[in-house]
């Protein structure tokens, strides 16, 4: 198999387009190709006059040049396992970074048993949906926590900018192909999913997990850890129950406040670490695919656009856009009662009427107020309670108009674009429920991102706030072998323990976990 790369076409090119371009590259005859695979394809649009697609593929043809790059194998290989004595590992955490570290001890044959605090996916949706209508919230089961973790209510993005040379990035989607995504996350530049589609391959990778001899329990939340000779020795479970194992994975997620606070109890490391504090900003969608596309606004090949902004203010502050939502909604994402929440979700389609991205400044550890590990929480719940109360105590949240925003004037009414968040939203003046520093940062970052993308600065668009959650304030603290330096036995992982940001690079940090496990079992 041969590599070719930036095989460059117009973005509506015929089919036969891209084998004649081979044949070209490789001065053959079509009778001397075997076949080609697609490894990726991006879409270059920083011309809206001339957008491109550029593609990367593999070719087997019956006569390799040896000049030309052999394609890399992409297959992922199990590491070799030591015998393994002693009880099941446990999992904490059922979002991506559990989810996969599951699987590869289950394939290992190491048997895990998974925990998750919420309910499975089906009786998630219905605790979510109980939420986002009639404003109920379950502390246990929401956006934040159950089965598939925060990611499976977002843009299901599988982007990710880790490198990886043992294919594990690969490992994650074609897993994910096989509980039922679309191939083309296999080669395309920016794979989604969509949170319709995750809800379905959440569901078949438990499927998968269980037919391997793992095990899973939903509504089971660690509340306690059981050492000896600082060495893990058990879990405790809803309060009382106790789970023996000398193996503890902490994929908690960036949520699990009440869980960052019994190991800070218990001595285990943890530091605090920047996060990032902000809104969520609305545009219609059709405002987006102009000032992307051009004159290709709209076209089937193209699909709704995306962007990525960032500004760099001149006190050393830096606001940027985080987790675009093409054709996508702003959702309530609560997980404790009297504090407000929001994020982005998309659908597999992104055939919303709005796009939305989080636009987020910079907050570093200096900000909190205190140098304890757990003050990056506390800062937080500081402003997710001014949100709550500024939208009316009722998880409807504050919005205002950038118009209004940019002039500093609140808000009493809204304009053209209908806010998609529910359960409501009220007019207010979002400077009241964030720091000065962020809003200060915003309004210089707005007019200066409107020079990169017309209509961003648009006097209608809306801002809904607050963004709070876009990664964990802490890091737990663990060692080369992936353990905590404290206790043997015990290993953090993921977005909530600070060694990932999204669904992929969660997901491998899960696998890496698995594989340190089996080589120390």
């Amino acid at each position: 198999m041969l590599r070719l790369k930036d095989i460059t076409l117009p973005f509506d090119h015929k089919p036969e387009s891209l084998i004649q371009s081979i044949l070209e590259r490789l001065h053959l005859s079509e009778e001397d190709l075997i076949r080609f695979t697609l490894v990726r394809k991006s879409i270059d649009a920083r011309h809206p006059s001339n957008i491109v697609a550029v593609y990367t593929v593999d070719v087997e043809v019956k006569t390799e040049d040896p000049l030309i790059t052999p394609a890399p194998c992409q297959d992922y290989h199990l590491p070799p396992i030591r015998n393994h004595r002693g009880p099941s590992p446990v999992i904490v955490g059922s979002g991506p970074c559990g989810l996969f570290a599951a699987l590869i001890l289950a394939e290992l044959g190491l048997k895990p048993l998974l925990i998750e605090r919420g309910q499975d996916v089906q009786s998630r949706i219905k605790a979510v949906k109980n939420f986002w209508h009639r404003g109920l919230l379950d502390p246990e089961s929401n956006v934040q926590f159950g089965e598939g973790g925060a990611g499976t209510f977002s843009d299901g993005k599988l982007t990710t900018q880790i490198k990886d040379k043992n294919n594990r990035s690969r490992k994650v989607l074609e897993e994910f192909v096989k509980a039922g995504a679309p191939e083309e996350i296999l080669y395309q530049a920016r794979p989604h999913i969509g949170t319709d589609h995750l809800v379905k391959i959440v569901k078949n990778i438990r499927q998968t997990l269980l037919s391997l001899g793992g095990e899973i329990r939903f509504e089971t939340k660690l509340t306690d850890i059981k050492t000896r000779d600082n060495k893990v020795c058990g879990a405790v479970v809803n309060g009382s129950e106790e789970i023996e194992t000398d193996t503890l994975v902490l994929a908690l997620g960036h949520s699990a406040r009440d869980t960052f606070e019994m190991l800070y109890q218990k001595g285990v490391p943890l530091e605090a670490k920047p996060f990032s504090l902000g809104v969520r900003l609305e545009h219609p969608q059709d405002l987006i695919d102009r000032a992307r596309y051009g004159k290709f606004a709209g076209h089937p090949l193209l699909g709704p656009a995306d962007y990525k902004l960032v500004h760099h203010g001149h006190k050393g502050r830096s606001a940027y856009t985080f987790c675009m939502c093409p054709g996508g909604e702003v959702i309530a994402a609560a997980s404790e009662p009297g504090r407000l929440v929001t994020n982005g979700m998309s659908r597999y389609l992104r055939n919303g009427p709005n796009a939305n991205s989080a636009l987020l400044v910079g907050v570093s550890p200096a900000d909190y107020g205190n140098p304890l590990p757990l003050a990056g929480i506390e800062f937080q719940r500081r402003w997710e309670e001014r949100a709550f109360e500024r939208g009316g105590r009722n998880y409807f949240a504050p919005v205002q108009l950038v118009g209004d925003f940019l002039a500093k004037r609140p808000s009493y009414s809204l304009g053209e674009i209908a806010p998609s968040y529910t359960p409501g939203t009220t007019p207010s003046d979002l400077a009241e429920c964030l720091p000065e520093f962020v809003t200060d940062t915003l309004r210089q970052a707005i007019p200066q991102m409107d020079h990169k993308l017309k209509g961003f600065a648009s006097n209608d668009a809306v801002m809904t706030a607050v963004e709070s959650r876009s990664s964990s304030p802490l890091r737990i603290l663990r060692d080369k072998n992936f353990q905590s330096p404290a206790i043997e036995g015990l290993f953090p992982g993921g977005e909530g323990a600070g060694y990932a940001g999204g669904i992929m690079s969660s997901a491998v940090d899960g696998i890496k976990i698995a594989e340190a496990i089996g080589y120390k079992s």
